[in-house]
C-alpha cells in the first residue's frame, strides 16, 4: 500500500519536468496511468446500463429476502408479478443516483440525455419485447396474452412512481457523488493501444470472465430450471437462493477486478465497457443452459 500511495502521488503531479520527476523504466498498467480515467465512449449508455444492473441487483436482493421471511411465494402469480413491478418502481431512486453519479464523475456534459436514457432504457426495452410477444399471443389466440388494462396500469406505475423517483435520484447523484475525484490526471492526447494476443482482447477477456461466476452457482440454477421444465411453478428455497446470489456477486466482482488488471497490464485503458460486458457475459451461459431442452 505504501508503494501504491507513492505511485499515486507521483502520477497525480502536474509537473512533467524530468529533472524533478523520477525517471524509471515502467511497464504494464503504469504506462497507461494517465489514460485510465479517460471517459469511455457512449458514456450516457454505459451509465444507463450500470443503472439497470444496480436496480435489478437491489430488486433481487429485496425480493429473495422478502420471500425468505414471509409466505410471499404462496400468493397468486399475478400478485407476485405486481409486487415485483411495484418494488422495481420504488427503488428507481437508487438507479438514478448511481447512473448520474457515474455520468457526472466522468465529466458528462449532456445531463438531460443521461437522465432520459437512464429512466427509459430498461422499461422501454421490456415494453418492446412484451409488445412483440403479446402480439404473437393475440394472433394465435393464446390465453397468456396481457390485457390492455394491465399494460395501462404498468405504464402509470412507471410514469408516476418510477420516473419521478429516478429523476430525483439523478439530481441527488449529480450533487452528492458527481464531482470528479481521480487519483491520476488524464492527458489530452490518448495513448495508442498496442496490438496484443487474442486471449488479451476485450471480447475474449469478457467471455472468459463470465465462466467462473456461472460455475459458482451452476447447481442452484440447474435445480431452478429443472423445476420450470417439470412445470413446478413455485420455488421455495429462497434462503439458499439469497446466499447463492451473494456468492455470485462476490465472484463476479473479483473476476471483473482481475480481468481489468489484466487488461490494463496489456496497456489497454478501455476497461469500462469491458468490465460491464464481463459481468453480463455470465448470462450467455444461463441462456445456453435454459435452451438445452
Amino acid at each position: 500500500m505504501h508503494t501504491l500511495r507513492n505511485d499515486y502521488a507521483k502520477y497525480a503531479c502536474e509537473n512533467d519536468d524530468v529533472e524533478t520527476a523520477d525517471v524509471i523504466e515502467e511497464s504494464g498498467w503504469k504506462l497507461v496511468h494517465d489514460n485510465v480515467f479517460r471517459p469511455p465512449q457512449n458514456l450516457a449508455l454505459l451509465s444507463a446500463v450500470v443503472r439497470t444492473g444496480a436496480q435489478l441487483a437491489t430488486l433481487v436482493l429485496l425480493t429473495t429476502r422478502f420471500n425468505n421471511v414471509t409466505l410471499f411465494f404462496k400468493l397468486p402469480r399475478r400478485a407476485i408479478v405486481t409486487t415485483f413491478i411495484v418494488c422495481y418502481a420504488l427503488i428507481s431512486f437508487i438507479s438514478g443516483y448511481v447512473s448520474d453519479g457515474l455520468y457526472s464523475r466522468n465529466a458528462g456534459e449532456n445531463c438531460a440525455k443521461s437522465m432520459v436514457l437512464t429512466a427509459s432504457l430498461f422499461p422501454f426495452l421490456c415494453f418492446g419485447i412484451g409488445f412483440i410477444l403479446n402480439t404473437i399471443a393475440i394472433f394465435y389466440g393464446s390465453i397468456a396474452r396481457i390485457p390492455l388494462g394491465t399494460v395501462v396500469v404498468v405504464f402509470v406505475i412507471w410514469a408516476f412512481i418510477s420516473l419521478p423517483l429516478s429523476l430525483l435520484g439523478t439530481v441527488v447523484g449529480r450533487n452528492w457523488s458527481g464531482m470528479p475525484n481521480n487519483p491520476c490526471r488524464v492527458i489530452n492526447i490518448p495513448r495508442p493501444i498496442p496490438e496484443k494476443k487474442r486471449y488479451l482482447r476485450p471480447s475474449v477477456n469478457s467471455l472468459v470472465r463470465g465462466l467462473l461466476p456461472f460455475a459458482s452457482i451452476f447447481t442452484e440454477i440447474y435445480f431452478v430450471f429443472s423445476s420450470l421444465w417439470k412445470y413446478m411453478v413455485h420455488y421455495y428455497v429462497y434462503g439458499s437462493m439469497l446466499l447463492v446470489f451473494i456468492v455470485l456477486i462476490i465472484v463476479t466482482v473479483c473476476m471483473t477486478i482481475f480481468g481489468t488488471y489484466l487488461l490494463l497490464n496489456a496497456e489497454n485503458y478501455h476497461w469500462q465497457w469491458t468490465s460491464s460486458f464481463s459481468a453480463a457475459s455470465t448470462t450467455i451461459c444461463y441462456i445456453l443452459l435454459s435452451c438445452k431442452d
